[in-house]
């Protein structure tokens, strides 16, 4: 059985790896926090295992409720769970630079290319192949969003209520949580309660 310390040194192990993979990550992440769920379900849940599908779920769900670019949230959220805070750094670091860096000399050359039609249509390329990412990674996370009736109702609500009534997205997923709560604390009680159940 692991010590604390040998599972603390083996999560520190896991920075310079991080790093890399995420710095590799920004470079070719394009479509946003979306496509970077993808990739990381790929790597981290079906290849290496070190997620499962409710993991990334929840670590996504909360990196696109929170303040700020859901990209960094995810990366930040992913790099503490699974080294702590040095972790979090290297995964939030190694995500930026790649686009920092590449702006940096898309700004130099911006002026050159802007009305460039290959350089336009590049770009309606990259857009397409950007859709079925999403997806894709919208499908990966389904099953573990969507585990019983409940879970559809509440997706269809939401798609109606910011679809065809403009709702917040905030709002909507504040009300998702709150329907959440109370339908636990409905299935409890028809239950007797944590503490009147049988043991």
């Amino acid at each position: 059985m692991e010590t604390s310390q040998e599972t603390n040194t083996h999560r520190t192990g896991r920075v310079p790896g991080l790093f890399w993979q995420f710095f590799k990550f920004g470079c070719y992440t394009f479509g946003g926090g979306w496509s970077i769920v993808a990739q990381m379900q790929k790597e981290y849940v079906q290849k290496r295992g070190w997620l499962t599908e409710e993991d990334l779920l929840d670590i996504t769900s909360v990196g696109r409720s929170l303040p700020g670019l859901m990209i960094g949230n995810v990366s930040y959220l992913f790099g503490y769970h699974v080294a702590g805070f040095p972790g979090a750094i290297a995964c939030v670091t190694g995500m930026c630079i790649p686009p920092l860096l590449i702006l940096t000399v898309v700004t130099w050359f911006y002026t050159q290319v802007r009305d460039n039609p290959y350089v336009s249509r590049a770009m309606v390329g990259v857009r397409a192949t950007v859709v079925p990412i999403i997806a894709s990674a919208a499908l990966g996370l389904r099953k573990a969003a969507l585990t019983d009736r409940f879970g559809y109702v509440i997706l269809l609500l939401g798609f109606v209520l910011y679809l065809f009534f403009g709702m917040n997205c905030i709002t909507i997923v504040l009300l998702g949580g709150l329907l959440g709560f109370l339908l636990s604390v409905w299935r409890e009680h028809r239950k007797g309660g944590p503490d009147h159940g049988t043991p």
